[in-house]
């Protein structure tokens, strides 16, 4: 098979794909003498300024360079260029350059950024963080996962890859603009201090507001810089009094979504800080609870009494519990969570 410079910057693109590297197609769609570049003519521009193809002369190359890496750094928004000096007026929608060659020729070009889509690391194996897997692969982004005990429903999800550990490097490594920590009491602390220690934008946590603001302090002694926590987006997800393990993922992968579209520069309807979402205690205790059901005092998820990891006797009452963090802090704290329980107990009652 002959190879024409259209079928190896097609194999080009192809690669770029494959290696999910950001760059735009820039198409000739107009060429008025004197110019070196003609209808048709393509080219490949990497997010680097790199250059492959020819779309005329250097004249014009600095400027479509420079539309191109706006272009792939505006998510792939495609744009047309329009370079002349004939004053000529165009639509709204061009992008007008002055001809920098004596030449006085006009170029006109449609530039196509191709974007891989974001990376979003789910940590844990909780049925919440297989939803989220689920959830944001619906939404088109690229998703990998990590957990200390993978569970084989993870790995029939195609995945972008999943890592049998909370280990820094290995997730960094992943480049991943969001890190969702869904581990839901199965070690919370070493999950989230990992996806602090990565470089990711945005970490998630799903949590409620009193266990996510003991984790705060727990990373805070663990060396985690109050800057670095800024990028803690927890509880993770606007309120929308999630209880099944998919509202809960549902609502965090929302916020997933605004988070995306704000870096995108898009107009979201709230404010990403503001997506907050309290599973807790508060919230959940004036909600209606099935006969069936608990409200774990200590982060605020039903608990279905006959699948309880865990049952305690305290105050003449039994308490359920989804994980064994929560057994523990409320051992630790029993007046404190009985309280909490017995407000439950009468809002559900109500």
């Amino acid at each position: 098979m002959t190879m024409t410079p259209d079928t190896l910057l097609l194999q080009l693109a192809l690669r770029l794909i494959e290696q999910q590297k950001p760059f735009a197609f820039t198409t000739v769609i107009r060429a008025i003498s004197p110019t070196s570049a003609y209808v048709g003519a393509q080219a490949i521009i990497e997010a680097d300024g790199t250059l492959h193809g020819w779309i005329g002369g250097g004249c014009a190359k600095g400027v479509v360079v420079k539309a191109a890496q706006e272009a792939i750094r505006g998510a792939g928004n495609p744009k047309l260029v329009r370079i002349s000096n004939d004053g000529a007026l165009t639509d709204a929608d061009v992008e007008n350059h002055a001809m920098p060659c004596a030449s006085n020729g006009t170029i006109e070009f449609f530039i196509q950024s191709i974007v891989p889509a974001p990376l979003l690391v789910v940590l844990g194996a909780s049925p919440a963080a297989i939803e989220a897997c689920v959830l944001a692969k619906r939404m088109g982004l690229r998703v990998a996962a990590a957990a200390t005990d993978t569970v084989p429903l993870i790995n029939t999800i195609d995945l972008h890859q999943v890592i049998d550990s909370f280990d820094v490097v290995a997730l960094d490594a992943l480049g991943p603009s969001f890190v969702l920590v869904a581990t839901q009491g199965e070690g919370d602390e070493a999950a989230l201090e990992a996806a602090l220690r990565t470089t990711a934008g945005s970490v998630l946590l799903i949590a409620s507001e009193r266990k996510a603001e003991k984790l705060r302090q727990a990373m805070r002694l663990r060396g985690i810089t109050d800057e670095r926590l800024a990028a803690l987006h927890a509880p993770a997800g606007p309120d929308i009094h999630a209880r099944a393990p998919v509202e809960i993922a549902l609502a965090a992968i929302a916020a997933v979504v605004a988070l995306r579209r704000t870096a995108e520069g898009e107009d979201t309807p709230a404010s990403a800080h503001s997506l907050s979402m309290s599973h807790g205690n508060e919230s959940l205790a004036s909600a209606p609870v099935p006969s069936n059901a608990y409200v774990n005092p200590v982060c605020g998820v039903v608990v279905d009494r006959a699948s309880a990891k865990h049952v305690l006797e305290f105050g003449g009452l039994s308490h359920y519990f989804c994980c064994d963090g929560c057994k523990v802090e409320f051992e630790r704290e029993p007046e404190k969570y009985l309280t909490i329980a017995l407000r439950s107990q009468k809002g559900a009652a109500l």
